[in-house]
């Protein structure tokens, strides 16, 4: 063969090759809803040691068929904050979406959707609506 230095060589046995182990796309397909996206803001008054996740978990297991994201938008922390809400406490504000699929939400549906997240969220990290 008059090879000239190092060489390397392997057999490859194709009917050993493992198969993919799903066989779905990573993600699901998109479904968009052509119904209006009703976002609300909350503020929560919870003690300094509480993870902003925690909070945003426990927001978002109000309704898991109706909340499509919940993002944390502000911390208020610092002297001022305790001087406004005590020593030890912070103040974390997230903005919830709500994406309806069947039909729009009434103001009713809207305001019980609120009261679950609050209480969701107080059970979760004893906070409170910041007022």
């Amino acid at each position: 063969m008059d090879v000239k230095g190092p060489a390397v060589a392997f057999t490859l046995f194709l009917e050993a090759a493992p198969f993919p182990k799903a066989k779905t796309p990573t993600r699901p397909a998109l479904v968009l809803s052509g119904l209006q996206a009703v976002d609300r803001d909350f503020a929560f008054v919870v003690d300094a040691g509480v993870e902003a996740l925690t909070l945003v978990n426990a927001a978002a297991g109000a309704d898991k068929a109706l909340i499509e994201s919940v993002r944390v938008f502000d911390q208020f922390t610092g002297d001022k904050a305790e001087a406004q809400m005590g020593a030890g406490k912070k103040s974390l504000a997230i903005t919830v979406r709500l994406q309806p699929q069947a039909r729009t939400l009434t103001e009713e549906e809207i305001a019980a959707v609120s009261a679950k997240i609050i209480e969701k969220v107080a059970k979760a990290t004893g906070g409170s609506l910041r007022g």
